[in-house]
């Protein structure tokens, strides 16, 4: 008889474990434990009763096209609709090039399963979401860090990149990145899309932060000034109206729109019309723009209080995001985040540490990532307060 301790894996898993930040989200149904290690909206932002109302008006409106199964390609009136909020963006697109997607991350794993082979070259920027560092490295993607200053990525380093291991794709979180918090400068966003053009890699524009902004003046997207289709676009509701509902959209045009279609119907068939419906309609009935306006009073909130508390901080360095839902910080050479960790929550404090966030493993340990969205100001000060004392009896011990 076999052991089923004997069973041969696939090979795209070695080297593969469960994401830090899920693994940290345990930590958060202790009592009274102060969480900087998520990225969840807050409780406030979750609007139920208006989803509710929604929900109970497009099913009596629309209820038997909804409750069927619907195409790959997406439920009509949310592709309309997302088609219109992207124009916001710059991104003059049709609702056919609007792919529905079950959260941004299914459109990151749909593009990353049309386009990499075992061995393609994916640059990324230094640092960038573990969740997507993990998805590339599934396809077996050989993974290239591009460099990255307070303006995002610097450009000579990406040519150089680019001529040197000619990359299948590039992966940049253009605003309020995660984990820096940082935006990409203005003037950087039109020519990494003629880059594109000029040497034929893809970009995948990951945008899930973009109308978080709590200072500064909106920025055209990389996707709007793509001529040839080599930008792909991906947006997100999560953050916006709600994780739970799993839904975001990939803006996309042929032919790689058909591979991820065909992706997708291998995958999950198609996302979930009702939330398609739902979404719809809170953007049809124009409740996006007051809602993300009273959520960003809030987050700023928390954000400049948790930004105060930093600058008491012994010899740290730290992004000051004008948005989004993070702040990197950059402890004195010798603290390790990772070792550290325990330490601060044994004492109710979690966050993440930041070498998760490179692709060259085991790196920058004295970085970590600190989320403001899930606690109040109260939950700020003291876990701040927490945090600081764990910091300052690391370094004693030097």
């Amino acid at each position: 008889m076999a052991s089923i301790e004997s069973i041969r894996f696939a090979e795209r898993f070695n080297g593969i474990t469960g994401s830090a930040i899920r693994e940290i989200l345990k930590y958060m149904t202790r009592p009274n434990m102060i969480s900087f290690g998520g990225g969840n909206p807050a409780a406030s932002a979750l609007e139920e009763d208006v989803i509710a109302d929604i929900a109970r008006d497009v099913l009596r409106s629309d209820g038997k096209r909804i409750l069927q199964y619907g195409a790959t390609d997406g439920y009509a009136p949310y592709k309309e609709a997302v088609a219109g909020w992207v124009k916001e963006l710059g991104i003059d697109c049709s609702a056919q090039d609007v792919l529905p997607v079950t959260g941004s991350t299914q459109g990151i794993d749909l593009l990353a399963k049309a386009l990499i082979d075992p061995g393609d070259v994916v640059l990324v920027e230094s640092p960038t979401f573990l969740g997507t560092l993990q998805a590339f490295k599934l396809y077996q993607a050989k993974l290239v860090p591009v460099a990255t200053d307070e303006g995002g990525i610097v450009l000579s380093d990406l040519e150089r990149l680019v001529r040197e291991h000619h990359p299948k794709m590039l992966y940049v979180i253009p605003t309020f990145q995660n984990p820096t918090g940082r935006t990409l400068a203005a003037d950087r966003r039109k020519p990494i899309a003629e880059m594109a053009e000029k040497y034929g890699f893809v970009v995948m524009e990951d945008d899930p932060y973009r109308d978080l902004r709590y200072a500064g003046e909106a920025l055209p997207s990389i996707k709007s000034y793509d001529k040839a289709g080599w930008v792909v676009h991906m947006a997100s509701f999560s953050k916006l109206i709600s994780p739970g509902l799993r839904i975001g959209a990939a803006i996309v045009q042929e032919p790689i729109r058909q591979k991820m279609i065909f992706g997708k119907q291998a995958n999950d068939v198609h996302s979930s019309n009702l939330t398609q419906a739902i979404v719809a309609a809170y953007l049809e009935r124009g409740l996006m723009g007051p809602h993300v306006e009273a959520i960003c009073k809030s987050y700023a909130l928390q954000m400049n209080r948790m930004l105060e508390h930093l600058a008491s901080f012994p010899d740290t360095r730290y992004t000051h995001p004008q948005g989004g839902l993070f702040i990197w910080a950059e402890l004195p050479e010798g603290i390790d985040t990772l070792e550290m960790m325990p330490k601060a929550i044994d004492r109710g404090v979690a966050y993440v540490p930041g070498t998760h966030f490179y692709c060259e493993e085991g790196t920058h340990r004295n970085t970590l990532r600190l989320n403001f969205s899930n606690s109040t100001l109260e939950k700020i000060d003291e876990g701040m307060d927490i945090l600081r004392s764990v910091v300052c009896e690391e370094l004693k011990q030097r």
